[in-house]
């Protein structure tokens, strides 16, 4: 066993959950919060650019699949990326795609132009996510669960702020300006927060991971096959996830309360999923990463099986809420098992792997609730489909749990 003086002793100048180290964190939120618009500002111009194009509704939202697609593949390729040459250069080259795909979509002037660059769009908008979380895991030993949520909460920030700042740029100088808006603030601002990372970082510190801190988790199972089983675990507690969050404001347009109400619901579920990923890495930093997905994916499920029983207004409020407080750790809960349990030269393209199967999760999630809704005519069977997927992930993270204790017994 190395010792903590003894393990970052070529690094003098950095301690892991020292003030550099938080200071460190604070650029990667900030950072996070502006590279995420990406995910947001095709929701609020869909309405807006299915008009200019005479499109169907189907055919413009495309454009966010292709986004999600974009961004679980970015993951990988960025991970890797990120593990070869470091966080900075991996930073470079998406703030450079993520800007010119926002000056692309101002000029497209086809809906497939559109579309394609909203796949650019994702693939530079990656590096906020799965990357930067494997890089702030390497910043911290005793406070790493709530290093790396706090660094996945600037996906919810961006969710909460970019919205209504993109819809009055629609408002107020188009659609197309404000794409190119986006471009020229995101490459300026990002540039900046990059070049004052990398100086924190140090030359050598921007790409090297020796110094990083070594596993802490045993499995009599190889790196391979965790990252499969984590995958799998990734997509079963996505799709789950997905019916909430993708149909609420339809299911409560369907009973009768609007869409406007579902999306005050919506809203509600996010502001609470950034206080449920604060929460969730407080709790990841006591019991680990493993037993923290487990009562994460215990009580989602549990917020699930209640809108099966409950459709009142106050009662849907209620189950909203309580499903955002469950659900936001889940998911920053594989970037803290990935850390524990693989080492950091390859952190970042695992946790990519592993976050592009929870995005394959969500896009499929909900795909197939629709389809279940349109054989039946109603979400009670939607939402059953999201609690059986929910037992699966439930299964794999208990085998886990269940080989991670026998290890330590044969090791002791």
């Amino acid at each position: 066993m190395h010792g903590p003086q003894t393990r970052f002793e070529e690094a003098p100048h950095f301690t892991p959950d020292s003030r550099q180290a938080w200071a460190r964190l604070a650029l990667a939120l900030v950072i996070g919060s502006i590279g995420g618009a990406g995910m947001w500002t095709v929701v609020v111009v869909l309405p807006t650019v299915q008009a200019e194009y005479a499109a169907s509704r189907g055919a413009v939202s495309l454009a966010y699949t292709l986004t999600m697609f974009g961004f679980g593949l970015g993951g990988v390729i960025v991970g890797r990326i990120t593990d070869r040459f470091g966080i900075v250069t991996a930073m470079a080259l998406s703030i450079a795609t993520t800007a010119a795909a926002y000056l692309l979509a101002g000029a497209s002037v086809t809906l497939w132009q559109f579309q394609a660059v909203y796949f650019l769009i994702g693939l530079g908008s990656s590096v906020t996510f799965a990357p930067l979380m494997a890089e702030a895991s390497h910043w911290f030993e005793r406070y790493r669960g709530l290093a790396v949520t706090i660094v996945a909460s600037g996906n919810y920030v961006a969710g909460t702020v970019w919205p209504p700042l993109v819809n009055y740029g629609v408002q107020q100088i188009g659609w197309r300006a404000t794409h190119v808006a986006l471009g020229i603030f995101c490459a300026v601002t990002m540039s900046a927060l990059l070049l004052v990372l990398r100086a924190r970082m140090g030359g050598a510190g921007a790409h090297d991971h020796s110094q990083a801190a070594p596993p802490q988790l045993t499995l009599p199972i190889s790196t391979n096959a965790l990252t499969v089983l984590l995958s799998v675990a990734a997509i079963a507690c996505c799709v789950a996830m997905a019916m909430p969050q993708v149909h609420i404001v339809a299911y409560c347009g369907d009973l009768g309360y609007g869409v406007a109400v579902g999306a005050q619901m919506l809203s509600l579920m996010m502001a609470l999923g950034i206080v449920s990923r604060i929460g969730s890495g407080f709790l990841a930093d006591r019991v680990g990463g493993m037993r923290t997905l487990l009562i994460g994916s215990l009580a989602q499920g549990f917020a699930l099986l209640f809108y099966l029983f409950f459709d009142g207004l106050t009662s849907l409020y209620l189950i909203s809420g309580m499903f955002g407080l469950f659900q936001g750790g889940i998911v920053p809960s594989y970037a803290i098992i990935v850390r524990e349990a693989m080492p950091a030269r390859e952190a970042a393209t695992r946790v990519g792997i592993v976050i592009f199967a929870s995005v394959f999760g969500m896009s499929f999630g909900g795909w197939v609730s629709g389809v279940i809704f349109d054989a039946t005519g109603s979400y009670a069977a939607a939402f059953a489909n999201g609690i059986a997927w929910n037992g699966l992930n439930l299964a794999i993270v208990v085998t886990l749990l269940i080989l991670a204790r026998r290890q330590h017994r044969l090791a002791a």
